[in-house]
């Protein structure tokens, strides 16, 4: 970090971030590799039922019987459980062993940790702008997860077969996780500083969105997600397949009318591959108005329980 005072200077202000950059990246992934980041500081019922999702041997009864130790989670899964999103028998449960046999052990371990993290979120205690940004995250991650699941609603209601392989409630918590490494690299930028050390902000900010995606997926490899949530959170492809429609092609779509409704200037650069039923898709939502796309996405959010 020799000479950081010069790094407004034109001539070397980009080569000095990228150095800055490449060093940021690497402690951050040689620490999730070596699993000596600080990772989110979620509820050990959380880790426990991750950990859990990683034996084959594991039961329903065993997730159900942790989640009992903490009542606040058990009643999200169940309240989650019965929502519009996730139900949809739409049979009400009242139980945490039939809640939690709906939706499948893996989906709780989803569920669980997106709700997690939604809270910490909101109650972490870094810096102001640390915090300010990690606000403006979840409100994003809000946003993008709800707008997914208009996205995969309209490839489901063409009714063919070929989208087969989406579901709303999965959209939706890849949506929420995507950006889950963000937590990481803030936290690692407050302890830098912590330390007596000394990175400008705006400097850090850049490093923050360059190398979310990275971290994120980091953070989800640790934690043992699939390869849905991997490619949402690294934005690519990681692995050959065979659907017509992947998540992180509707995570592409989505973003893509974000940034649409947003007039965000770097639309131009953005570029996502569809097909007609996507196409429709992209031009509906895209023409909807502000207050009926945000009605839509505040009930979708609501629905869903978390």
């Amino acid at each position: 970090m020799n000479h950081l005072s010069f790094y407004w200077l034109p001539e070397n202000g980009e080569l000095l971030i990228k150095g800055i950059e490449s060093e940021f990246s690497g402690l951050i992934e040689n620490a999730i590799k070596n699993r000596k980041i600080s990772l989110p500081p979620i509820p050990e019922v959380v880790l426990k039922i991750q950990r859990l999702c990683t034996q084959d041997t594991t039961t329903i009864s065993e997730v159900a019987d942790c989640l009992l130790e903490d009542p606040g989670l058990a009643a999200i899964v169940i309240r989650v459980a019965n929502s519009v999103i996730f139900n949809r028998r739409n049979i009400t449960c009242t139980d945490l062993l039939t809640a939690v046999s709906r939706l499948g052990i893996l989906r709780v371990r989803d569920i669980v940790t997106a709700q997690a993290i939604e809270q910490l979120k909101h109650s972490v205690n870094l810096t102001h702008s640390c915090n300010k940004i990690l606000s403006q995250s979840a409100a994003n991650s809000r946003e993008l997860a709800a707008t997914m699941v208009l996205v995969t609603r309209g490839f489901k209601d063409s009714a063919s077969p070929a989208y087969n392989n989406l579901e709303t409630d999965k959209a939706l918590l890849t949506g929420l996780l995507a950006d889950i490494g963000l937590f990481c690299i803030v936290n690692e930028y407050h302890n830098y500083l912590e330390q007596g050390n000394y990175l400008a902000e705006d400097i850090a900010f850049q490093i923050f969105d360059r190398q979310c995606s990275n971290a994120s997926k980091l953070v989800l490899e640790t934690w043992g997600f699939d390869n849905d949530f991997l490619e949402v959170a690294s934005n690519q492809t990681l692995a050959v397949s065979d659907v017509s429609v992947s998540y992180l092609d509707v995570a592409r779509i989505a973003n893509h009318i974000l940034m649409f409704r947003r007039q965000d200037e770097k639309i131009d650069e953005h570029t996502v591959e569809f097909d007609v039923t996507g196409a429709d898709i992209l031009y509906n939502l895209s023409n909807l108005s502000d207050i009926e796309f945000n009605k839509q996405i505040d009930e979708l959010i609501s629905a869903s329980g978390l």
